[in-house]
């Protein structure tokens, strides 16, 4: 949880500094705690997503977003 609340206060203070028509903010991160817990989950990843005004509003305009970034999330 604290991943996602992490990713909205990055959209919120995007959003406040700059004032911009949309924000999209993704974090993708390996957590240590998870990384101890067995062999199985040594390369667990998190991913969040936090979307905001156009980003949010416009379907289209989130998923060429996402499409764009897909590669780096892999």
């Amino acid at each position: 949880h604290v991943q996602q609340r992490l990713t909205t206060q990055i959209v919120q203070a995007i959003k406040e500094s700059l004032n911009p028509r949309g924000v999209a903010v993704v974090i993708e991160a390996k957590h240590l705690c998870m990384m101890r817990r067995g062999v199985q989950k040594q390369n667990s990843v998190t991913t969040t997503s936090a979307f905001d005004g156009e980003f949010l509003n416009n379907h289209v305009t989130r998923n060429e977003f996402l499409k764009l970034i897909a590669s780096k999330l892999s």
